[in-house]
């Protein structure tokens, strides 16, 4: 995880991450074999709705008319419902129609919404609902599925929670509490990467949304969006495929899932219903339109990485305009596997952290497993690796190390827990960057100094210098200025996504390195002075304050 995770409190009795070891000692979500003996499984019709009895705990219905999930029943206790409104893909579908099939201890529910297939799958014995989308074009907006739960049923104080106040400071979705922390639904503080099921627990009940591989997401492994939120009037679960904010890809289409919404005796999910984890042979033979099984799936492994830096993690991922898909490489020598994979050819790519170091090309076949000899990463190819006069972080493709980045995953710019977004920055104090802030932006903290002392040797030539960017708001870009006597051409905007990310939890967005030729002429002479590089903020775009341009910074050098 980033510092963002490892530092983020997580208060008691709620749960947002969970892993498959931490399952283990948990309430588990159910069996995945069905019981002999669930004389109550079955559906029935009410006129409105089709209902599923599972032969648990829970019984669910689904709206004949609009394939809105309009009750979710566990041990009695109703969950669904929020201000009014059903659980659904998007905000509802609206008119739809709706099938219900039973094929021995498995119930499928089929929604058909235009091009848009949606199923809800039952099995006799399980406390979960599994859930299909199939996308086949841009006809529906993005790709989402709401879990609208009542009010009152679980904690709500959470940095992904609403506050309802007056103290609306940004765009009617983020808030400000009396104490000056803030409040969104944007606010997880976690990547996909980060988390396998996301929800919450009063101790006695868990109702958690259990994500898919997300091979049909948009993305890749370090992409963060809204993942629940709380409020007065209730709560929501997601699972977010396509949100359109903040993407760095185009949409994929295609059948997506199963992602399932799971209830426990209180503890985490089953670990078997993990992304990676779960096998679904039942679902073969139901139907389920752009379904692929197990055998129709290959596998890419990699014996090793060479060329690491071992003190940062990292991940492999497989990606093309039809999916992704992603693993982590061994710690101890790079080694990897990544399964489940469709059939066809991918960049695969090694991060360093999120910094992309290694690309190529594989083939993946049905049944088949493509092994890769050992890679090994170019020692160009990580910017760490150049010989520096001085650096300011590591290079990892994160902010990660600066200041305010621990918070910036689950608070807004402005909340009460953020240091000084001013302030300026001395090489060889010690603190270069937990002084330098994580974002720089136009109208808040633009000409951020930096002083540094240079040899006469190191005076008497021209050097490069580079800044490093995760993403950037309006176009916002890093001009230089040295000594008051050089300064840099404006460069230009990389692409970066077009909506906003430093505001709402996210500096995920196109890796990007400025470099600079500084000539001789700019370094002051006098070995015992402080050569001072001004950082600008330059753009055309944007409004004010943290919503005028800004930038998200990974690191910082002056090369030898």
């Amino acid at each position: 995880m980033s510092g963002s995770e490892r530092t983020r409190p997580v208060p008691r009795r709620t749960f947002v991450l969970g892993t498959a070891a931490a399952a283990g000692s948990a309430a588990l979500a159910g069996p995945l074999a069905a019981p002999a003996s669930a004389a109550a499984f079955g559906w029935s019709d009410d006129g409105s709705n089709y209902v599923v009895d599972t032969g648990a705990a829970l019984v669910f219905k689904v709206s004949k008319t609009t394939g809105d999930l309009t009750s979710l029943v566990y041990r009695g206790t109703e969950y669904q419902g929020y201000g009014g409104m059903n659980s659904h893909i998007e905000s509802g579908l609206g008119s739809s129609t709706v099938t219900i099939a039973q094929s021995g201890s498995t119930i499928l529910v089929s929604v058909t919404h235009g091009t848009l297939k949606h199923y809800y799958a039952a099995r006799s014995g399980e406390n979960n609902v599994y859930l299909w989308t199939h996308k086949a074009d841009a006809s529906v907006s993005a790709t989402r599925y709401i879990v609208r739960v009542k009010a009152g049923l679980f904690l709500n104080d959470q940095p992904d929670s609403y506050t309802y106040t007056t103290s609306t400071i940004e765009a009617s979705d983020v808030f400000a509490k009396s104490d000056g922390q803030t409040r969104s639904k944007h606010y997880s503080g976690l990547r996909v990467i980060d988390y396998s099921h996301i929800g919450w627990t009063n101790g006695g009940v868990g109702l958690w949304i259990v994500r898919s591989n997300h091979e049909k997401a948009s993305g890749g492994p370090f992409y963060r969006s809204l993942l629940r939120h709380q409020s007065a009037d209730g709560g929501g679960l997601y699972e977010i495929l396509y949100y359109g904010q903040n993407q760095t890809e185009e949409q994929r289409f295609g059948l997506q899932g199963p992602y399932v919404i799971a209830f426990t005796d209180g503890g985490a999910p089953s670990s078997a219903l993990f992304p990676g984890t779960l096998t679904t042979p039942w679902a073969d033979s139901l139907g389920i339109s752009g379904y692929v099984a197990a055998s129709g799936r290959g596998r890419v492994a990699g014996v090793g990485i060479t060329g690491r830096d071992t003190a940062h993690p990292y991940t492999v991922g497989l990606a093309n305009a039809a999916a992704q898909y992603w693993g982590a490489a061994r710690p101890s020598d790079g080694w990897f596997s990544i399964a489940g994979v469709l059939p066809g050819t991918y960049t695969l790519t090694v991060h360093k952290s999120e910094l992309a170091v290694f690309s190529t090309q594989v083939t993946v076949t049905a049944g088949g497993t493509t092994t890769l000899n050992s890679i090994a990463i170019p020692s160009s190819n990580d910017p760490a690796n150049a010989s520096a006069i001085w650096r300011i972080n590591d290079w990892t493709g994160t902010p990660s190390g600066f200041k305010n980045a621990d918070l910036m995953t689950y608070a807004h710019p402005s909340d009460v827990r953020a240091a000084a977004w001013t302030g300026n920055v001395v090489i060889g104090s010690g603190s270069e960057t937990s002084a330098f802030p994580c974002y720089l932006w136009k109208d808040v903290n633009s000409g951020l100094l930096v002083y540094f002392r240079l040899t006469a040797a190191q005076a008497a030539a021209a050097h490069v210098l580079r800044i490093g960017v995760t993403t950037a708001y309006a176009n916002g870009r890093p001009q230089v200025v040295v000594n008051d006597t050089w300064t840099s051409a404006v460069p230009a905007p990389p692409t970066q996504p077009g909506t906003r990310s430093l505001t709402n939890g996210s500096y995920r967005g196109n890796n990007h390195t400025f470099t600079y030729s500084v000539p001789a002429s700019a370094w002051l002479t006098d070995t015992g002075q402080y050569n001072v590089l001004k950082i600008n903020v330059v753009s055309g775009s944007g409004t004010t304050s943290y919503l005028s341009a800004g930038t998200s910074i990974d690191a910082i050098d002056l090369l030898d």
